[in-house]
């Protein structure tokens, strides 16, 4: 029997990571009848390749969203249909000239009954926006 050995990569180098912590996403002066409150917390993790394509501002807010989105079906397929608090964290790594970008986001669903009330931007969006974040 042969042995193959696996030629060295170099790993995934973290360039930078923003970590916003769980924000109501509900006010006290929206009047919603919440019926019910999920015991724990639904996260998901979504990874980005961008190639050789150096990532720009856009890029994050795009990863963003499209991670909320993703975990607003899961949340979803689970009979909740609103997300009480969110929190995410993204994470920008190199390897060379290749980047990625992962973002874990996370949420407490809940259900409500009657009209949802529309969505709101996750929190803290404009912490991308931020010319020296990572850079």
């Amino acid at each position: 029997m042969k042995w193959f050995r696996r030629k060295s990569e170099p790993p995934w180098e973290v360039v930078g990571c923003e970590c916003i912590d769980p924000a109501p996403m509900i006010d006290d002066d929206d009047d919603l009848d919440i019926l019910r409150v999920s015991d724990t917390t639904t996260c998901g993790t979504y990874i980005f390749d961008l190639g050789k394509c150096s990532p720009q501002g856009l890029d994050y807010t795009n990863a963003v969203l499209f991670a909320r989105q993703q975990l607003i079906q899961v949340i979803v397929k689970h009979n909740y249909n609103v997300l009480l608090e969110e929190s995410w964290t993204l994470t920008l790594y190199r390897k060379g000239r290749l980047h990625r970008i992962e973002v874990q986001y996370a949420g407490r669903p809940v259900y409500v009954s009657g009209k949802v009330p529309p969505l709101r931007p996750p929190p803290f969006m404009a912490v991308l926006e931020s010319q020296h974040l990572f850079s």
